[in-house]
């Protein structure tokens, strides 16, 4: 096909071309549209096919020309996309299309491109890596809060203390004084779940009795128009709560799963602990490595794949279609961060050869089953089923690209 293509606009990962279709080649794409028109439509007294040409022209010139510029369109893209040799990364977009018999077809064709990415510079890092040891502080506070987890609530007498769970009726004056019905709430006192000036309140109270006294919003309140606002409130305890604890046990250890004592149910927690502070400090140093190389390899990235990462984002927090728009312009830099470490973990695995392999994956697979006590057969139509197979090979893949980059670089304990 030919076709004059003049550049634009290229700059970063955008490109512009003028592209213009010679009218020889519009006529013959129209008088192809007409003959595949004339097939399709019927004309009162001619069979299908056998109408003049001038009569379909006539008719159907509307169908018939917008038949004629798809084609074409399709038929330039192809042509620009080869000659061109453009990488792109989204559908194009042809704007201000114009056709005409005398002046052929031309329009401005507006495409995002894979952006250009040297990493010339993945060495002389220095990150530092957090600690990972676990004290047995942390390892008792992490079985506080799972005797907390299993705690009991028992009903209490006198009035509530901090740590109590209360049902209160509760209603507020309205502006011109009058106070209407009050609606009953169950709070956690001393948790923030409503404001200390009612928590205190309420604390004076003992089951059954009410009170009414002057409240005073607080001047960082969620609603600007309540802020420092002084209002009538009625309180009415009806019921107290209070947590027992179970005890920490064998008893409990049992509960918690299949632990003979508690001294092996704390070394189990102990170890997922360990585990998990080695993949928090591991994480830290390689958020940091990346942060170095992001800002010392700057590069542009397409607009359509952050749009497409906060898409996905929006789709994974249940966002209301209502809440996007505010949404994305909240999180357009973390998706753009993401955009651009995707692309520096894809672009180092392609030029080191690290992408995970069939084999790796069925690997993972094999040690996963191990570890689960379940067929290899069985666990890979599990992950399948599920679509995690490309999950597991990129996690399989970013590894190997982490442990190169950190073997280039310097890693300290903080």
């Amino acid at each position: 096909m030919e076709i004059q293509i003049t550049s634009t606009k290229s700059e970063g990962v955008e490109r512009r071309l003028q592209v213009s279709v010679p009218p020889a080649r519009v006529a013959e794409a129209r008088n192809k549209a007409a003959g595949r028109v004339a097939k399709q439509v019927r004309i009162p007294g001619f069979r299908p096919g056998k109408a003049p040409a001038a009569m379909i022209r006539k008719q159907y010139a509307q169908a018939i020309d917008q038949e004629a510029v798809e084609a074409l369109l399709r038929e330039a893209f192809e042509a620009v996309l080869a000659k061109e040799k453009l990488e792109l990364v989204t559908q194009p977009h042809a704007h201000d299309v114009r056709f005409g018999e005398d002046d052929g077809l031309s329009f401005e064709l507006h495409c995002e491109v894979r952006p250009e990415i040297a990493l010339e510079k993945l060495s002389g890092f220095r990150v530092m890596r957090p600690q990972d040891t676990i004290t047995d502080e942390q390892v008792q506070e992490q079985l506080d809060q799972m005797r907390d987890q299993r705690a009991a609530w028992s009903p209490a007498e006198g009035k509530p203390l901090e740590g109590d769970l209360v049902t209160v009726l509760l209603a507020t004056a309205d502006d011109d004084g009058s106070m209407p019905e009050g609606k009953d709430y169950r709070l956690v006192m001393g948790a923030g779940q409503a404001i200390a000036a009612i928590e205190e309140v309420v604390m004076t109270l003992a089951q059954g009795e009410t009170t009414e006294q002057m409240v005073k919003w607080p001047e960082d309140f969620p609603d600007e128009a309540q802020r420092g606002k002084s209002k009538m409130v009625r309180a009415t305890l009806t019921e107290v709560k209070r947590k027992a604890l179970p005890a920490l046990d064998d008893a409990f250890a049992r509960e918690m799963g299949d632990f003979e004592s508690l001294e092996a149910f704390t070394k189990v927690v102990r170890t997922d602990m360990a585990e998990s502070a080695v993949r928090e400090a591991d994480s830290a140093a390689r958020t940091q490595l990346l942060d170095e190389i992001v800002t010392a390899n700057p590069f542009d990235i397409p607009p359509s794949w952050v749009k497409q990462m906060i898409k996905a984002y929006a789709e994974a927090y249940k966002i209301p279609e209502g809440e996007i728009v505010k949404f994305a312009d909240e999180i357009r830099g973390m998706a753009e961060r993401q955009v651009r470490r995707d692309l520096i973990l894809d672009t180092v695995a392609e030029r080191q050869k690290l992408a995970a392999t069939e084999g790796d994956v069925d690997d993972k697979v094999a040690e996963l089953a191990a570890k689960t006590r379940r067929e290899p057969g069985e666990l890979y139509a599990s992950l399948q089923k599920a679509g995690r197979l490309r999950e597991l090979e990129r996690s399989i893949t970013e590894e190997r690209v982490f442990s190169w980059l950190l073997g280039q670089n310097t890693v300290e304990q903080a």
